[in-house]
């Protein structure tokens, strides 16, 4: 069994790894700061707790964006979630209006969609990478993201994804 140090070494330097990860994913489904910092705190709980091995450094990546992603699902979907209504406005300061209303477009897509999009293009997934954390059939993802990008089309105009 690993001690108590060597575990504690660990968590640090996984959240030094993929805390900007996790806060970006959070960041996807909400914008608050309080929010997003309670998603990220569970997110290490249940790495640390969690007592199965990782095949790879991808692997272990993988669990932690599909830990992540179900967290703020099962966040969204709380009973707490559903009657309250955010009062707080977001802004988001970005290089180019261009990349800004992309970011606004990508928000705005269901969350399969938005996951996809930003596994693929932010994280550089690959499909099968993607398909096998999601636990889905790789052609089920090649289709989710052809209708993700013709969304952002559709929504955007046509700009090169």
């Amino acid at each position: 069994m690993l001690s108590k140090t060597f575990e504690n070494e660990d968590i640090s330097i996984v959240i030094n790894k993929y805390g900007d990860m996790v806060k970006r994913i959070s960041f996807l489904y909400f914008s608050n700061k309080a929010d997003v910092e309670d998603i990220f705190q569970e997110v290490f709980l249940k790495y640390f707790l969690n007592k199965k091995e990782f095949q790879d450094e991808n692997h272990k990546k993988a669990w932690i964006c599909r830990v992540t992603f179900n967290i703020c699902k099962d966040l969204k979907k709380s009973f707490w979630r559903k009657k309250v209504i955010s009062v707080e406005n977001i802004y988001i300061p970005f290089e180019s209006e261009e990349q800004s209303e992309l970011v606004t477009a990508v928000l705005k897509l269901p969350s399969a969609y938005k996951n996809i999009i930003y596994m693929h293009y932010y994280e550089g997934f690959t499909i099968p990478e993607i398909a096998e954390a999601s636990k889905k059939n790789i052609n089920t993802i090649y289709s989710q993201l052809r209708r993700a990008k013709a969304k952002l089309r559709k929504e955007l105009g046509e700009i090169e994804l």
